[in-house]
């Protein structure tokens, strides 16, 4: 199935309400039926656009990746999701919400026929007055016979300019750094 997973810190601050990551993840265009996207805000465009949603929080998350569920752990998923649409999305009884539950769950498991680690990115859209979804996944490089994996991870990034040490975002909060360099440096 797939879960919640974040790689840097920015679904904290392009969504209202990031997912935590490890959650596991549903596409959740239930959360946009009915409404206009054309009149969304900044980070309700973003959520429209490409979250997928967190089971236990409703929160989003850009990315999400492919890994195992266990049988009580897909329950579990399927209760959490089923609460949520019943007490705070207007479900008409429990039934009513773990049938809609049901749903939402075996889609993501179908998302997720992928490689364990697969990483699954969606873009959501409208077409013909209908919501449409695509997905794309993002598979880790193969290593070169003899590579290390350090120096293949420090390859999927590259730093074009540096300006300042933080960088302010909305009503003057400062947005959280990650010291990649730093994190390498402790794993060697």
């Amino acid at each position: 199935m797939l879960r919640t997973i974040r790689l840097d810190p920015s679904d904290r601050f392009v969504f209202a309400h990031a997912a935590e990551p490890g959650e596991w993840a549903v596409a959740g265009s239930f959360l946009f039926w009915g409404r206009d996207p054309a009149g969304f805000d900044g980070k309700q465009r973003t959520a429209f656009r490409a979250g997928f949603v967190g089971v236990d929080s409703l929160g989003f998350s850009t990315l999400s990746v492919v890994q195992p569920i266990r049988p009580d752990e897909r329950e579990a998923a399927v209760g959490a999701l089923a609460r949520h649409l019943c007490d705070e999305l207007g479900a008409p009884d429990m039934a009513a919400a773990r049938m809609a539950a049901e749903e939402e769950i075996a889609f993501s498991v179908s998302l997720a026929d992928h490689d364990e680690g697969t990483l699954v990115a969606m873009h959501r859209f409208v077409e013909n007055g209908e919501i449409r979804e695509q997905f794309r996944t993002l598979k880790p490089r193969e290593l070169a016979p003899g590579a290390d994996s350090l120096h293949a991870q420090i390859r999927a990034f590259s730093f074009h300019e540096v300006i300042e040490d933080h960088e302010v975002i909305e009503d003057g909060e400062v947005a959280e750094q990650v010291d990649l360099i730093g994190m390498m440096e402790t794993r060697r």
